[in-house]
């Protein structure tokens, strides 16, 4: 039987409303940046990345050196239960121009080695579906959405390569964006039949998940409205029929630390963009400390059941007060987000969770590129070589993982 996950005792209403009323006012709602949205110009004489050929540094870069051909795809530690998980969330959209299905096995091969390069063992594709608006009771997949059969192929290959896989459907906020623009507020006139919508837009995908024995499947993602309704009894337990692997939830950091996740899954992540309030030039331990204050209002001490599913940060001057901000664009300041990266990574390890995915790789991108910051979000890491650093240290660490560590 499916047990539910650990209560928290529900903070004073006037901290609650702070908590869950800052990410409005700082922009820590993780909101993906779309092509097209309106966003600040660059702003002129931003920081320049120490570079070598192709925009790398001189050293070798985790995307050259993963292998020595496009044929060795192979992860160098697979993953096994109670490993910690060291992963990427890839987010794939597809284009307007659909791509061969040989493209995307290829593109899914550049992305593998380059994961491989940085020691990661896990991954996570990330994808989008619609809902018309806020209120609405119909999701369904739209011309951005991967079909169950496309997926497949490219689950297909980071599973031949070794990799933990993850499945995440996650709802798309572009039509959101005139009533209430986040996933975490919509309000379907009838509950009912949005799960009922919902169980069949996932069904194939469930289905593909189970044939190509993905790992997980993220049942819901920053649903914060809508947690706790009883329709998702209903809808984890068909899940778990047609899929044998685990049936996870991934809470946005704002609930995660003040209030119950009331989910009927056994396994929690944390999109996790905790506002830090240090400078720029703050020493990676008072950013762990910052870290550790937010976590320490859900818990103290180690979180074993507890994985950081979902978290980054803008390579930019300021980022570290709203690591969530999707779309402004300030000077680039590729430090601070290597900070971020190894502060993560050291509480991660210090509370012995479960692992970190880093947001994110997109699927049509080259990795091995240096980002266009006149277009990229700063929150691109691949590219990078301060962060790129950041994440292999982090990811071919002796950290042993969670283990059967008890519950705090």
């Amino acid at each position: 039987m499916r047990s539910r996950l650990p209560l928290l005792a529900i903070f004073p209403v006037t901290v609650l409303a702070v908590v869950v009323g800052t990410p409005f006012v700082l922009g820590d709602h993780p909101v993906r940046w779309e092509a097209g949205s309106a966003m600040p110009k660059i702003v002129k004489g931003d920081a320049e990345e120490p570079a070598g050929p192709a925009g790398h540094s001189t050293d070798k870069t985790p995307g050259s050196s993963a292998s020595s051909s496009t044929d060795a795809l192979q992860v160098t530690k697979p993953w096994k239960k109670g490993m910690p998980q060291w992963g990427v969330q890839l987010y794939w959209e597809e284009e307007k121009t659909k791509r061969s299905d040989t493209f995307i096995e290829a593109q899914a091969g550049k992305q593998a080695k380059y994961l491989i390069g940085l020691g990661a063992n896990s991954v996570s594709v990330s994808f989008p579906f619609f809902i018309e608006n806020s209120t609405s009771n119909k999701l369904s997949a739209g011309a951005k959405t991967p079909s169950p059969e496309r997926l497949e192929r490219v689950l297909k290959v980071f599973k031949d390569a070794g990799f933990r896989t993850t499945v995440r459907p996650i709802l798309d906020e572009g039509t959101l964006e005139q009533s209430n623009g986040w996933r975490g507020s919509i309000e379907p006139a009838s509950r009912s039949a949005w799960f009922a919508s919902y169980k069949q837009f996932l069904t194939p995908y469930l289905k593909a998940a189970e044939d190509t024995k993905a790992d997980t499947f993220v049942i819901g993602t920053e649903l914060n409205s809508l947690e706790g309704d009883a329709g998702w009894d209903t809808l984890v337990s068909y899940a778990e029929k047609d899929f044998s692997g685990e049936v996870a939830y991934d809470a946005n950091w704002d609930n995660y630390v003040t209030r119950r996740i009331n989910m009927p899954v056994n396994h929690l992540g944390v999109d996790a963009y905790f506002p830090v309030k240090v400078p720029d030039t703050a020493p990676v331990q008072d950013l762990v400390k910052g870290w550790n204050d937010w976590l320490d209002k859900k818990a103290t001490g180690s979180l074993p059941n507890i994985l950081v599913s979902e978290t980054g940060i803008g390579a930019m001057n300021g980022a570290y007060h709203a690591p969530g901000d999707f779309y402004v664009k300030r000077a680039v300041n590729p430090q601070v987000q290597a900070n971020w990266y190894n502060a993560v990574c050291q509480v991660v390890q210090d509370r012995k969770m479960q692992g970190i995915y880093w947001w994110s790789l997109w699927f049509d991108d080259d990795p091995n590129t240096k980002p266009d910051d006149k277009v990229a979000s700063r929150l691109d890491f691949a590219g990078r070589p301060l962060s790129e650093r950041a994440i292999k240290s982090c990811f071919t660490s002796d950290y042993a993982g969670p283990g059967t560590a008890p519950t705090s």
